[in-house]
């Protein structure tokens, strides 16, 4: 994980804006505190700020070859694989980037290699020759980017929006997308996104391809690390990884220098997810370790946590503050990459409002609207929540290849009928994998599992910090995405103090229960009454979980 930033067709002579693009960089510095690099010509300024996983000794950035300049946030996995079966040219690799092969793939074939790309990403290239810059993310949107311009005119591109504050205009770069000659494309338009599948699910080749995306995702050159929530979907990546953390991943069998694999859970004390995460890690060997954080110190972190977010969304906030916690933690034992569990429940219809789906037509366009909106939600969370204490989040469920076959299997064999869990054809996949206590536990929203009363906590504070008169009058403050509860003004007001208004496009603020208010009032009318986002306000759905104490069952 990186950041970057990048100041492009300039209308002032470069050297003038040289200390800026540098005060810029800064603003990002968390997502990449290895080393800096700076690339300066008449036409274009990249910055990039490094966090070194891949090629520690020799992948600095901006990368420069064939007369082009890359700065790249993110991730080729299968970059190995293009260097032998796409490049026509032998090329002298100059470092042992994974990003490296960009550069030599848009000389050969211009803009049209992207969806040749498996990793995630977003970077800026600027071609020296032409003048012309190619600026391109991942197709879900994992990577962070973000474009505005200022008052002269100068287009700016950055990791995250507070580098872009003092541009007139901010705007989200939008995922599986590129711009090129100032036009942006979309690149990325996969069948199954307009197609209602029909494939049967065969569930060893499902398990298959979630251990080959899980074992590309270990490409590391450094230790790392596994969140295990207690879930299903963060436990079966966890197992996976577990399998082959012994040996380096592109190194045909070279052990791994470091000799423990460490995994991590977070919550307050007594959370529902600390005794499943627990079971999982003790399975699979892991030396485990429980974050445990106070209300207040949940609190306390709200204004950093919507600081490094860039959202006020109150479900993403939620979650965020927890994960930002959990995140320093970990980078205080070394580790810089960790495995995360975020799209299964995308991809598989795995919220607890998918029980309500009426056929499978609706779920499957549910599950491809649902993976749409990732790079608002999810991503974001995990991306920079972890970003923010430098540590690099890996999603092996948005594999590319991983989607491209588990979007192809039939709604019918995802769909919660005939006494069926949600996600279970990934749980019937992985059995023996990790414990049926765990394979078989239901859905619970990550901010729900860290512990019930984080969230009636923070209503709790928000109802004694936000006045009746404040509400009343919200829409005259915020008369954009006017806050709906005193939690949502809450988030709103921290995220003002940080963030100018010019950048309220960027913010996703949709109404939400249970992940999806849409949906899922259109699915069950019993919704309408529910105003909390929270994952267990999916009436008759939601179960309390159950722990074994001993051998005796106890409801949490």
């Amino acid at each position: 994980m990186c950041g970057i930033v990048a100041i492009l067709n300039p209308k002032e002579e470069t050297k003038s804006l040289r200390a800026k693009a540098i005060k810029l960089a800064k603003t990002v510095r968390h997502r990449g505190p290895d080393w800096s690099g700076l690339y300066i010509n008449d036409n274009a300024i990249l910055a990039h700020e490094r966090l070194a996983i891949v090629g520690v000794d020799s992948g600095a950035q901006p990368l420069k070859a064939v007369d082009c300049v890359l700065a790249v946030n993110g991730e080729i996995y299968n970059h190995t694989e293009l260097r032998h079966t796409k490049l026509n040219h032998m090329y002298e690799f100059k470092t042992h980037s994974d990003c490296e092969v960009i550069l030599y793939l848009y000389k050969e074939y211009g803009v049209d290699f992207l969806n040749d790309l498996n990793g995630i990403f977003a970077f800026v290239l600027h071609d020296e020759k032409t003048g012309d810059n190619l600026i391109a993310r991942d197709p879900i949107g994992v990577i962070p980017l973000y474009y505005g311009y200022d008052k002269a005119g100068n287009l700016y591109v950055a990791s995250e929006m507070k580098a872009l504050i003092d541009c007139e205009e901010v705007h989200e770069f939008p995922p599986g997308s590129y711009m090129h000659k100032g036009i942006i494309k979309k690149y990325y338009q996969p069948d199954w996104s307009k197609n209602q599948p029909q494939i049967p699910c065969d569930y060893s080749a499902l398990a298959n391809s979630l251990s080959a995306a899980v074992k590309r995702q270990l490409m590391c050159d450094v230790p790392f690390g596994l969140l295990i929530s207690g879930g299903v979907d963060s436990s079966i990546i966890a197992a996976l990884a577990a399998k082959y953390a012994r040996t380096r991943v592109e190194s045909y069998g070279e052990k791994a220098w470091w000799p423990q694999l460490h995994s991590f859970s977070v919550g307050l004390e007594g959370a529902p997810d600390f005794h499943y995460a627990k079971i999982v890690a003790d399975a699979i060997g892991s030396i485990h370790h429980e974050v445990h954080f106070t209300l207040q110190e949940g609190i306390d972190a709200l204004s950093d946590v919507i600081y490094h977010t860039e959202t006020f969304d109150t479900t993403t906030i939620r979650a965020s503050t927890p994960m930002f916690i959990m995140a320093r933690k970990i980078k205080s034992y070394g580790i810089k990459m960790v495995l995360s569990g975020e799209g299964a429940d995308e991809i598989f219809g795995g919220y607890l409002y998918f029980h309500k789906a009426p056929n499978p037509a609706e779920f499957y366009q549910e599950t491809v609207r649902k993976i749409s909106k990732l790079h608002l939600y999810d991503c974001l969370r995990a991306n920079k929540s972890m970003a923010s204490w430098g540590v690099e989040a890996r999603v092996p469920f948005l594999d590319l290849e991983f989607i491209e076959y588990a979007m192809n299997i039939r709604p019918e064999d995802k769909m919660i009928i005939n006494g069926k869990m949600e996600k279970q054809i990934l749980r019937d996949s992985f059995k023996g994998l990790i414990p049926e206590a765990v394979l078989f536990r239901q859905k619970e929203q990550f901010s729900d599992g860290v512990g019930y009363s984080w969230i009636d906590g923070i209503k709790k504070i928000a109802e004694q910090e936000i006045s009746d008169k404040q509400m009343s009058e919200a829409k005259n403050k915020f008369p954009i995405k006017t806050p709906r509860t005193k939690e949502d003004y809450l988030y709103r007001e921290l995220w003002a103090q940080h963030f100018p208004e010019q950048c309220l496009d960027c913010v996703a603020y949709e109404p939400s229960i249970a992940c999806s208010t849409p949906t899922a009032l259109k699915w069950d009318k019993s919704f309408e009454n529910q105003a909390d986002p929270s994952g267990r306000a999916v009436a008759n759905v939601h179960e309390k979980s159950i722990k074994v104490l001993n051998g005796v069952q106890v409801k949490e």
